[in-house]
């Protein structure tokens, strides 16, 4: 299979996230979201490791009570276990899967590495101060004509451009 026929047309694939985002909001009467499901493990992960902090702690005892069934019964935990399972096939069936690390010419393995795991704990973190990672804040909030939703994703797009000229000798040769 020749490289440009690797990847879905991008267009096709925005049209089909809208159609994903139209039922999710049809059927469940919220947005699509993934923050939501590493809140569901962080919990679980407290309530296992330290029962007495999870007892004690009014923040677990709300969630609780928001969810009866345990966290891990949250439809998002099974929205995120879907999106793996289906980047794992995807990758599969177009014969991209394999472990690689992306970079630029100008970036050892560690800089990268360490930038990735800044970068992840830096979004994490903002996604707890947004309420919402950028799937639900700007894609489901944009749906809706959320205003929130649409400064977020202009301050998603803004934030990018004004941070990619410091970072660009990162990825180029030049």
């Amino acid at each position: 299979m020749d490289q440009k026929n690797k990847f879905m047309n991008p267009y096709l694939a925005g049209v089909l996230l809208g159609f994903v985002l139209l039922a999710t909001i049809y059927i469940t009467g919220r947005g699509l979201g993934a923050s939501g499901a590493m809140k569901s493990v962080a919990v679980t992960t407290v309530k296992a490791t330290s029962p007495d902090h999870y007892e004690s702690t009014a923040y677990y005892q709300d969630y609780a009570a928001d969810h009866p069934d345990g966290p891990m019964k949250s439809w998002l935990v099974f929205e995120m276990l879907g999106v793996l399972i289906g980047a794992f096939l995807s990758g599969a069936l177009s014969g991209r899967l394999g472990l690689k690390l992306e970079k630029g010419p100008g970036v050892t393995n560690t800089t990268r590495i360490i930038g990735a795991i800044i970068g992840g704990m830096l979004f994490g973190f903002g996604s707890q101060l947004g309420r919402g990672c950028t799937s639900g804040s700007a894609l489901s909030g944009m749906a809706v004509m959320s205003f929130g939703g649409i400064i977020t994703m202009l301050a998603i797009f803004g934030g990018a451009y004004a941070l990619a000229w410091f970072f660009r000798k990162l990825w180029i040769t030049r």
